[in-house]
């Protein structure tokens, strides 16, 4: 395994992170693919062995299952001071906002959840999981900087958004004296590559790291046309994503599949070894003990630049989906928000 910085940071990350949205109870929560806890232990166990020291997760991956599951594990396995985990917050609901609960209450209440499921006294990472159009700017970034000065979070990162609200976040923070963002989650692989227009060139000017998630769009990076697994047959949410762009992206997983037969390397190795000249440490899920073996075999394959090149060529614009879909929907609706406390100015 190979190691990095994570942006402005002193994190020291393994290049694959552990994506843990497939750990969780399958009867209790949006996806029924995941993995029982025996599984999960199995996996998170090999990863560590592998070097990986990176793990993601989130309050909202199965109702918090997924933070109880992987928390255990670590407990187990690990020490705290040699690894690195990030869990993710969602926005206020509307029953928060109408029972009158702040966005710095919300984060609080949130953290130690989050805290209680895994077991922790802190998170390394502590991760926006999308923007919330509903609640000032300030209040968001004063709630996590409060939680970092009471020592509960090391460092917070953003994810789902655009890089104008990335910018504009660590703006305030900088002109407030909050702690800023240090690195991004977006949706980013081989067959979805908006990220390209704005976000990844903000992130090199500003040393601000980029861990994307769908790094394998769902296996659809990962598998021959004839091969098939649970998650493909069940996720709805990513046929949401990639059905609409099929025929198109196929073209590109044909060259993906021709370059590991090429090489004698899975289409995991070729998908991954593209992402990381990208990015810093692409968030790659496991459900199976040979999804990691891929990941971690992916971070010592070298692509030639004309390798490189021969992927990215049928590439062509795609339409956002996903949460950023909705995000668009909000945008457009949207009242800027420069706040001071909760009030717009």
């Amino acid at each position: 395994m190979k190691y990095i910085q994570l942006g402005n940071s002193n994190l020291k990350v393994s290049r694959i992170c552990l994506g843990c949205m497939g750990f969780g109870d399958a009867k209790n929560g949006q996806h029924s693919w995941t993995i029982d806890e025996k599984k999960t232990r199995e996996i998170v166990k090999h990863a560590l062995d592998l070097g990986i020291n990176f793990f993601d997760t989130a309050i909202a991956y199965q109702s918090g299952t997924s933070e109880q599951y992987l928390g255990r594990a670590l407990k187990d396995f690990a020490k705290r001071k040699d690894i690195v985990v990030a869990t993710k917050f969602l926005p206020r609901t509307n029953e928060e906002i109408k029972n009158g609960i702040t966005a710095q209450q919300h984060i609080k209440n949130q953290l130690n959840k989050s805290l209680e499921n895994l077991g922790m006294d802190y998170v390394d990472l502590y991760i926006y999981h999308m923007w919330d159009y509903q609640t000032p700017l300030y209040d968001i970034m004063e709630g996590l900087d409060d939680m970092v000065k009471a020592g509960k979070i090391r460092y917070i990162g953003i994810s789902n958004c655009y890089a104008y609200q990335l910018a504009q976040a660590n703006a305030l923070a900088e002109k407030e004296g909050f702690t800023k963002f240090i690195s991004i989650q977006g949706h980013y692989n081989l067959i979805f590559r908006e990220e390209e227009r704005e976000m990844a060139k903000y992130c090199a000017e500003n040393n601000i790291a980029m861990t994307p998630y769908s790094s394998l769009a769902g296996g659809r990076l990962s598998k021959l046309p004839d091969q098939t697994s649970k998650r493909l047959v069940e996720d709805s949410y990513a046929r949401l994503k990639y059905d609409a762009t099929a025929l198109q992206d196929q073209l590109i997983i044909d060259r993906v599949i021709e370059l590991s037969q090429k090489y004698n390397v899975s289409m995991t190795e070729i998908s991954l070894a593209w992402l990381l000249t990208k990015v810093i440490s692409p968030v790659v899920g496991a459900t199976k003990m040979h999804h990691i073996d891929g990941a971690v075999k992916a971070v010592n394959l070298t692509l030639s630049n004309q390798d490189i090149a021969y992927l990215e060529e049928l590439y062509v614009p795609h339409q956002l989906v996903g949460v950023m879909a909705q995000n668009t929907t909000a945008t457009a609706k949207e009242e800027h928000v420069w706040s001071i406390g909760s009030q717009k100015v």
